[in-house]
């Protein structure tokens, strides 16, 4: 048995025997990639107080990684094809390590934001990378299987983050969900060279790097927009990237159109199931990671669980997405992936409308129906997609077709974060104004609280401790009278205590219900657009067949 695996996958006569050991080295380093974005979001109060960070420092401490991430995708999944994916893998690997360590080591909110972009770059050479090596890798009938083992590893990432950073945080410092990073990336580059076969396109002409900068300026710029505007204002910086990306991407696809070779040929767009298929992955994932972003604060803030409970509570979520994987892997072949992808998205809708019943008096019992049909739809919906996504590219242009999917998923995500983020933001802020009327609480701890639900309950903390000091010092008075109106004072601030972290629950709980409700109606509109757009099954195999005609007449070319 080789040390090193040197055989290209691409001259092999038979199915790469190793094959599955291989897809197990892909998920890790999927699983790594998702993860560093999901741990953050229990990390982050921790390295808030730490580093101090303002909302706008942890805003971007988080959306860093966002950015390098959907801009570089397209590019460097071209790169990746034209030279070597074994090669954009570990390459990406090991920049990512890098950047983990330099987030390790991290002591103000610049650097924190630097570490975490370059850990983007890296991601945005992993991500195509391992579907790029997937689709080569596996023969084209054990192919929707092995994406349905990967699509599960990206739902389990999702879950298992706040878990490895929970536990972590237990015992050591925020910068250790950072550190976790190095030794599963540096386990992953070794097993790369063991176990993934190398693998290129056969023949490759010269890279549209002209398009590959306009695809980095359009969706930067896009990706930017979605995360200045809604959070910080439709300022300068916001309007200027909106026009960036507008004229980018208009640049883009002209550019395109005329290229005799193109980075992406956008015509592929135009076929129902492409479009159909990318048009879910991007409406799925807006919905989970702005449902994750406000479920995790609910769980935290309001219920009160540390990082590690509420990790293990998002479990759900995790084995529901592998029971759909596998539902999806059986109904799929025997319906068309039309009914499948519909169904997922309908459960994903079912379960953010379940959301809308959340109130003060909800406890944890109320998100466990939702987290398991959101893993469920997950599941269901996600893979066939992704084999359908991965399916319209020639073998040339695996690493741009995993580049696709991805950029639709993290743009997804993006939109999901800046737009339901923003949504909560605003209907928590308003739920708290009509919770506090008429209070005597100080005008400026109201200003703090509205700031965010981690902000409110701080007030109400701090009320509460200046309350016990209050009462501390009647206690030590010897003037009688004035020890009545010191302790007359603490229970009037113990009231007020009281009063303010009610009405941040409260209205937290207002505002996630209500965000879920638009949600719901964004993904039920989703889903109808995506049930008219995706071909029937008999439609599907003469778009799949016309298709591969294309694939073939390109590699005679």
């Amino acid at each position: 048995m080789r040390l090193v695996m040197t055989e290209p996958v691409e001259g092999m006569g038979r199915p790469y025997a190793r094959r599955w050991w291989a897809l197990l080295v892909l998920c890790l380093s999927l699983l790594i990639i998702v993860m560093a974005n999901t741990a953050l979001t229990v990390a982050a109060p921790d390295m808030t107080k730490d580093l101090g960070l303002s909302s706008a420092d942890l805003q971007w401490v988080i959306d860093g990684y966002t950015v390098p991430y959907a801009a570089l995708m397209l590019l460097l999944g071209a790169i990746g094809d034209k030279y070597s994916r074994r090669g954009a893998l570990v390459l990406g690997l090991v920049v990512f390590g890098g950047g983990a360590v330099f987030g390790y080591l991290a002591d103000s909110a610049a650097t924190v934001i630097a570490a975490r972009a370059v850990m983007g770059v890296g991601a945005a050479l992993i991500m195509p990378a391992t579907l790029s090596l997937l689709a080569a890798t596996f023969p084209r009938a054990e192919r929707a299987k092995a994406i349905t083992l990967w699509t599960a590893t990206a739902g389990l990432a999702i879950a298992a983050g706040p878990v490895v950073a929970g536990a972590l945080l237990r015992a050591h410092g925020w910068s250790s969900t950072f550190l976790i990073n190095v030794p599963i990336a540096a386990v992953a580059i070794v097993a790369a060279f063991v176990l993934v076969p190398p693998s290129r396109a056969g023949h490759h002409d010269r890279i549209d790097y002209v398009g590959g900068l306009l695809s980095v300026i359009w969706a930067g710029s896009l990706v930017y927009m979605i995360i200045e505007g809604p959070h910080f204002g439709w300022g300068v910086k916001a309007v200027t990237a909106a026009v960036v990306a507008g004229l980018g991407l208009v640049a883009f696809v002209g550019w395109e159109l005329r290229h005799p070779r193109p980075i992406l040929d956008v015509r592929r767009f135009t076929g129902r199931g492409f479009a159909g298929s990318n048009l879910a992955v991007a409406l799925f994932f807006l919905a989970v990671f702005g449902a994750f972003y406000y479920l995790t604060q609910h769980l935290q803030f309001v219920l009160g669980y540390d990082a590690l409970q509420t990790g293990v509570r998002m479990l759900p979520l995790a084995g529901a997405v592998f029971v759909g994987s596998a539902l999806t892997g059986w109904l799929t072949p025997r319906v068309g992936m039309k009914w499948t992808v519909s169904a997922g998205m309908v459960g994903g809708t079912t379960a953010l409308a379940l959301l809308t019943r959340i109130d003060a008096g909800s406890g944890y019992g109320d998100f466990v129906a939702p987290l398991i049909i959101l893993g469920l739809a997950i599941g269901l919906a996600l893979s066939p997609c992704t084999d359908a996504i991965m399916g319209a590219f020639p073998e040339s242009e695996l690493g741009v077709g995993g580049a696709v999917n991805d950029t639709s998923l993290e743009l997804g995500g993006s939109l999901g974060i800046a737009i339901l983020g923003s949504l909560l933001a605003t209907s928590y802020g308003n739920h708290l104004n009509q919770a506090t009327a008429g209070s005597k609480l100080p005008a400026s701890a109201l200003d703090t609280a509205r700031d965010s639900v981690g902000a409110g309950y701080a007030v109400a903390q701090g009320i509460g401790d200046k309350a016990h000091r209050v009462a501390a010092q009647a206690a030590q008075a010897k003037d009688p009278q004035a020890a009545a109106q010191l302790k007359q004072q603490a229970a009037e601030l113990a009231s007020g205590a009281r009063q303010m972290a009610d009405a941040v629950g409260s209205a937290f709980s207002d505002a996630v219900a209500h965000t879920s409700l638009v949600g719901a109606v964004i993904l039920g509109i989703g889903t109808i657009l995506v049930a008219a757009l995706l071909p029937r099954r008999e439609a599907a195999a003469a778009e799949a067949e016309e298709e591969d005609k294309v694939l073939v007449g390109s590699a005679a070319d």
